[in-house]
Order: structure tokens, then C-alpha cells, then sequence
């Protein structure tokens, strides 16, 4: 598959994830502060980002090893959205509802190149025969 059709799944596997954290957002926020909404509905998103990432961005088997390094794909993602909210909220004047979204646009090209490094690589490392030198 080419990197062309990886980003344009990549794009469309974000266009789900970002419904269903702000779906999660939306219901969390009603019982608590905007922050600890953020981070929960980022957590939960983060694992259906996986497996659909897995299946059908990058077409691998997920593995624990991959599910383990996965966070680090968006741990660029949740330090941009996460200052994005708090920066558009309390010092814009942005609605708490709508920051979230714009948060989450600056940062996916950052996660799809961390995103396709980690899905991407081999679980067991090459025999020394086939390792370049």
C-alpha cells in the first residue's frame, strides 16, 4: 500500500477517532471539569486509534509490543491538544465545547509520521545477515 492511501486512511480512521473522543468529551464534561474530560476521552479514543490503525491504515496484526509503544504516537498529539485546550479555553475565550477540535487539527501530521514509524516496524528484529550495515 502506498503512503498516499496509509494518509488517506490515516485521515479517515481520524475522522472517527475524533468523533468518538468528542462524543466522550461531550458526555464527560457534563459531570466533570474540561481537562479530566479531555484526558479520558483521549485515553479511550487512543485505544479504538489503535486497532483501527492496525486493521485498517496500516493493515498489520496488532501486537502488545505495538499496542505498548502506540501511546508514544500520540504523545505529541495529547501535549498539542492538551496545551491547544487550555491555551484556546482560558486564554482565548474559546468555548470548552468547540477548543478540542481545533486542538486536534494541528496536531495530525505529527502523529501520523510518529504513527506509521511504530505500526510499521517489525516485532523481532532482522537476522544480522539481513541488517544494513
Amino acid at each position: 500500500m502506498t503512503v498516499t492511501a496509509q494518509m488517506a486512511r490515516f485521515a479517515l480512521v481520524g475522522v472517527v477517532n475524533t468523533g468518538t473522543y468528542y462524543g466522550c468529551y461531550l458526555v464527560l464534561l457534563m459531570w466533570l471539569p474540561y481537562i479530566a474530560a479531555h484526558v479520558i476521552a483521549f485515553v479511550l479514543s487512543m485505544i479504538g486509534s489503535f486497532f483501527l490503525n492496525s486493521w485498517f491504515t496500516y493493515r498489520t496484526r496488532p501486537t502488545w509490543r505495538k499496542f505498548l509503544l502506540f501511546p508514544l504516537t500520540n504523545a505529541a498529539n495529547f501535549v498539542i491538544t492538551t496545551g491547544g485546550v487550555y491555551l484556546l479555553v482560558d486564554l482565548a475565550g474559546f468555548s470548552s465545547r468547540y477548543a478540542p477540535l481545533v486542538a486536534a487539527a494541528a496536531a495530525i501530521p505529527i502523529t501520523f509520521v510518529v504513527s506509521r514509524t511504530i505500526m510499521l516496524r517489525p516485532d523481532t528484529p532482522a537476522p544480522a545477515a539481513e541488517r544494513v550495515p
